[in-house]
Order: C-alpha cells, then sequence, then structure tokens
C-alpha cells in the first residue's frame, strides 16, 4: 500500500489496502472470547513403562452459527505434543484423545494445554490454557515370570537350613496377643510356663526372596540396559509378592532399600515400582552386602560392565544364588560360578525366560 501511494500506482494501492484490511479482520477476529468449554482429562496417573497412557480433551461448541477452527498442543515433560483437533460445529460436543510418551521412567509433568484458535485466513492466533499441570508416574514394566526355586526353608527369625518341602516347621514361641487364632496355641508350653503361648511356623517350601540390584553407571554402557535391569528386578519382586513370599529389594548404592513380609498384597508391590520408578544410576562406589536374615534365595541383577566377582561372591553366601547379567552378545548364556548360577541375556525377556527354563520351579 505504501509503495503504490508513493508511486501513485492505483492497482498496488487497493492490493495493499485489501492485504491491510485482512489482516485487521484476522485480528478482530480472534479478540472475543472463544465460545467453546473446553475440558481435559489425563488418565492413568500411574502407568508401566510403554503402557497406554492417554490424555482427553472435550470440547464443547457454544456458538449457534459459526464452526470454529482449532489447534491444541500438550506439555509433556517440557516437550509439545500436538493434538489433531477436528472442526468444531456450532452446538456440538466433541472428544478428542491423544497418547501420552511413556517411554522413561520416572515422574512425568503433563500439561498446560494450550488450545490455539485461528483467524481469518490463519493470518492471527489466540491461545488459551486448559487444565492444571498433572503428575504421572511411569513405573517399570512388569514382565511374565514364574515363581522361585523351593524347598528352601525361610523362618520370620532368618533361618535358612535346608529341609524337606511341605507341612511347617516350628521356629518359634510368642505370647498370645488377642485375635491371634486359637488353634495356633501351644498347650505344652502354656501348661508349663502358667502363660498362653503361640506357635510361630515356617513353611518350608515358601523361600524369602532377595533381589539386589547393581545401580552403578560403570555397569551399564547403555543407558537401555540399566532399563532392561530395572524391569528384571521389577518383575522378580512382583512375582513373589503375587505368591506370598517374603520380599527385599535393595540397590548396590543403598539408594533403595524396600522389605515386604509373607501374605503382601498389590498394594504393596506398587511401593517397590514406585521406589524403581525414580531410580537412577550411582556414582561409583561399593556393593551393599545382603543381610544375612536374607540370604535364602538372592537374585543379583546386573550390567555386562559390572565387576561379576563381587557380585557373584554376594550371591554365593546364599542358599540359593543367581546372577542375572544384562549382556548385549553373550557368550554363554547359561554358566555357573561356583554354587552361583549365571544368566546372561541381551533383554529383559531374554533373562526372565532364562529364568523360568533353568531357575523357577
Amino acid at each position: 500500500m505504501v509503495v503504490g501511494l508513493w508511486w501513485r500506482y492505483p492497482g498496488v494501492t487497493g492490493m495493499g489496502v485489501a492485504l491491510v484490511l485482512l489482516v485487521v479482520a484476522g485480528l478482530v477476529s480472534v479478540l472475543p472470547r472463544s465460545r467453546v468449554a473446553p475440558e481435559r482429562t489425563v488418565r492413568p496417573r500411574t502407568v508401566q513403562r510403554l503402557g497406554s497412557c492417554r490424555g482427553v480433551l472435550e470440547l464443547t461448541g457454544t456458538s449457534r452459527r459459526f464452526p470454529v477452527v482449532l489447534d491444541a498442543t500438550e506439555q509433556v515433560a517440557g516437550e509439545p505434543v500436538a493434538v489433531d483437533v477436528p472442526l468444531l460445529p456450532p452446538g456440538r460436543r466433541v472428544e478428542v484423545e491423544y497418547p501420552i510418551p511413556t517411554h522413561a521412567r520416572g515422574l512425568l509433568r503433563v500439561g498446560p494445554l494450550l488450545l490455539g484458535r485461528r483467524g481469518l485466513a490463519g493470518l492471527a492466533r489466540a491461545r488459551a490454557v486448559v487444565g492444571d499441570v498433572v503428575e504421572v508416574r511411569v513405573v517399570p514394566r512388569v514382565l511374565p515370570v514364574r515363581g522361585l526355586p523351593g524347598g528352601v526353608r525361610r523362618g520370620h527369625v532368618g533361618a535358612d537350613e535346608r529341609v524337606e518341602r511341605g507341612g511347617t516347621d516350628l521356629v518359634g514361641l510368642r505370647e498370645y496377643v488377642p485375635g491371634d487364632d486359637l488353634r495356633r496355641l501351644h498347650w505344652a508350653t502354656s501348661a508349663r510356663t502358667g502363660t498362653l503361648m503361640v506357635r510361630e511356623d515356617a513353611d518350608p517350601a515358601r523361600p524369602h526372596l532377595a533381589v539386589v540390584l547393581d545401580d552403578h553407571a560403570e555397569g551399564y554402557p547403555d543407558a537401555a540396559r540399566f532399563e532392561d535391569a530395572v524391569e528384571v528386578a521389577a518383575s522378580l519382586v512382583t512375582a513373589a509378592i503375587a505368591e506370598g513370599h517374603p520380599v527385599r529389594l535393595l540397590t548396590s548404592s543403598g539408594a533403595v532399600d524396600v522389605e515386604l513380609p509373607a501374605g503382601a498384597v498389590e498394594a504393596d508391590a506398587s511401593v517397590v515400582l514406585a521406589a524403581l520408578a525414580d531410580l537412577g544410576v550411582a556414582a561409583v562406589g561399593g556393593v551393599r552386602s545382603v543381610p544375612v536374615r536374607d540370604l535364602d534365595v538372592v537374585a543379583v541383577v546386573c550390567g555386562a560392565a559390572a565387576d561379576l566377582s563381587v557380585l557373584a561372591l554376594e550371591a554365593g553366601r546364599a542358599s540359593v544364588g543367581v546372577v542375572l547379567v544384562v549382556d548385549p552378545a553373550p557368550d554363554h548364556p547359561v554358566a555357573a560360578v561356583g554354587s552361583v548360577l549365571v544368566l546372561r541375556a541381551a533383554t529383559a525377556e531374554g533373562l526372565l525366560d532364562a529364568w523360568n527354563a533353568v531357575v523357577s520351579r
């Protein structure tokens, strides 16, 4: 328009005026408040890695005459995720689902969602913030795995001698507490002492599992290998909890140390997964020893570059010791170091398949 006025070209001036009016019309078209009622939800708030987590954007058009053209962008861990929003007809309700990436463990901050409205000819935009920032916890995957090797006696007092499978063994006596099962009263001792005493038994076929996850950085040249190790540990612990075994999970650095008694429920298993969700590799350090009372079935999970001699020595202190190595190129998938069984595989699935074939009952 300026060039047309300066050079006195009416055609150029008219074209410039039309373009300016188009820009003004675009600005005016986005100045009024958008006639849309948006609502956004994110479900579920806890999901396994690579699992399905979805956002749902519900849009209701309050305009009676004109359709609304919208676009949306969700912020996931600081990264924009585009949401494809169809044309919103007047007076209609549209529901849009979109995936939330869950490829990394940890706490994901999702939101806020930015809802954009394009003006006439796309020359102006207006944005509105929809929803709050929500947190989605991504926990390790739990893969199928069979149970533990049987025939190892584990009582709550820490006995670790081998006995025949089946039945129960008396491992201690304690005073009666209101609510105890009267069938477990030890009448001979009660009569001798004048105090009601209750039997404390141990199931010989119910082993105690201790999982040691090596979380030192030097053991995992590739970050993906550490993810496999975490998933192996999570799967073993979850399977043991599901079968009612007492379980202890600890890391070499001491960052995680969770102990669950026999009979733990699914809610207790979620505590273990939550502890592993935020776990990262640690700096160089020593290997934390497994307490003596947990030396029944010990599974050590590590990377190919870890100090296998130290870890195998730790597993060898147990009645049953197994070392599971995440090795991208395993030469010997199954081997033994003394009394310790060493399993190697490139993925978590491969290690758990080896466990199912060689270790589990």
